[in-house]
């Protein structure tokens, strides 16, 4: 099993300011990969949720986006990507935005309704990037 690293605490504010979940803000580093916890649609600036499922998928997309560029990356390094939608009626509205951000080879990507998330998000969205 290759050595692996957290980055990152429990108290970790630049995870809060990105929209990251209280009390998990760690990224596991196994050689050059980086598994990124999940990223609310939060707005470092006001601290809310914006409104309509393509702005909330667009303020995930950006907190995901800040993140991977602390590490040296970017969206384009993104693996995998798992979607969690307190509605599935949101997939499409969400999709539209999403596919925006990402061009082939496509990430792998999961998406699943799930009956809630943290802070009454609509969305939450993590993935694994490689260097």
């Amino acid at each position: 099993m290759p050595q692996m690293d957290r980055v990152g605490d429990e108290s970790d504010e630049r995870a809060d300011q990105h929209g990251g979940s209280p009390g998990r803000h760690w990224a596991v580093l196994p050689g050059n990969p980086c598994r990124r916890d999940g990223q609310l649609p939060v707005d470092p600036a006001t601290g809310k949720i914006p409104e309509g499922i393509a702005a909330q998928t667009e303020q995930a997309l950006k907190n995901l986006s800040a993140i991977l560029a602390e590490q040296g990356m970017g969206l384009e390094n993104v693996v995998k990507t798992t979607v969690f939608l307190a509605d599935m009626g949101d997939f499409a509205g969400m999709n539209e935005v999403y596919a925006k951000h990402f061009k082939a080879p496509y990430p792998s990507r999961s998406a699943f309704q799930v009956a809630k998330l943290p802070l009454g998000a609509p969305l939450e969205i993590e993935c694994i990037a490689v260097k």
